[in-house]
């Protein structure tokens, strides 16, 4: 379950298990290791890899939004769009000023920022 939760992290940030290793100084021997179901890293390895994607060890272990954070939003549909804001990089800013808002709140501000990078792409 951690690798495949690894992994989605990986494609969701455009990147390769090579480039966490490189970062965080994680072999790949070890990465392969633990794809491979040989070896589960320890805890300072895992948290490393959630420093590198900005996410805690429990949603690099769990894959999900724990209970303590679904309580942080007004209902379910917030902590949907908050867990895909969330998987997002660039978006992730948007945690410190969710708490309260609306589950179309936080649609219209993903929207927004969306339409905003783009059109600074084509700028």
């Amino acid at each position: 379950m951690y690798y495949e939760n690894f992994a989605s992290l990986c494609k969701t940030h455009n990147v390769r298990p090579s480039d966490v290793s490189k970062a965080t100084g994680i072999s790949t021997a070890t990465l392969t290791s633990w794809k491979q179901g040989k070896y589960t890293p320890k805890n300072d390895k895992l948290q490393k890899i959630a420093n590198y994607f900005g996410v805690t060890l429990e949603y690099l272990l769990a894959g999900e939004i724990s209970r303590h954070h679904k309580e942080y939003y007004l209902n379910d549909e917030t902590v949907k769009i908050a867990q895909e804001i969330f998987g997002d990089r660039d978006k992730r800013i948007l945690f410190d000023a969710a708490r309260g808002s609306t589950p179309e709140d936080l649609r219209l501000a993903t929207e927004f920022l969306t339409r905003l990078k783009e059109t600074n792409r084509d700028a």
